[in-house]
């Protein structure tokens, strides 16, 4: 059962995390690669409210639905290209901070396949997923009856 209405409660708040989310679908990394890395931090989170929504938003851009019920074993399959496994483990590191802050290691990958404003755009944006995670696991966001864009 919901909690609170944080939408409701704080508008002002919701609405800027709202128009950052929105910006990244405009800054240059493929929205696919955004949804991959969305899910799979919502996945660390455990967040069922986001981990529903970014599966149905990235079988709208086109991934199929193989790569999105192996997300979580991503290491153990080469169904991910050079690029999105750097940024998945970006993803981990960054969602997963506590574990020892980000390795080097992992930001030296990410570099060969980003250049610093991808890094920086990838790095709001997992960081942005994390909130809006927090906020629907805080409060205990209801799913939807039927998952978005499906009826």
């Amino acid at each position: 059962m919901q909690r609170l209405n944080y939408i409701k409660a704080s508008p002002r708040a919701y609405e800027h995390l709202a128009a950052l989310s929105g910006y990244f679908h405009d800054c240059g990394l493929p929205d696919g690669l955004l949804e991959l890395v969305w899910l799979r931090a919502s996945q660390l989170n455990g967040c069922a409210f986001c981990i529903d929504m970014h599966v149905a938003d990235a079988l709208k851009v086109g991934i199929e639905a193989r790569r999105l019920h192996l997300l979580d074993a991503w290491r153990e399959t080469e169904l991910y290209s050079p690029s999105e496994r750097a940024a998945l483990a970006w993803t981990e590191a960054v969602t997963n901070v506590q574990d020892g802050h980000v390795p080097d290691a992992v930001f030296a990958e990410l570099r060969e396949h980003f250049d610093d404003k991808q890094i920086a755009d990838l790095t709001f944006a997992v960081s942005t997923i994390n909130a809006w995670n927090r906020l629907a696991i805080s409060f205990r966001s209801a799913l939807p009856k039927t998952p978005k864009g499906v009826r």
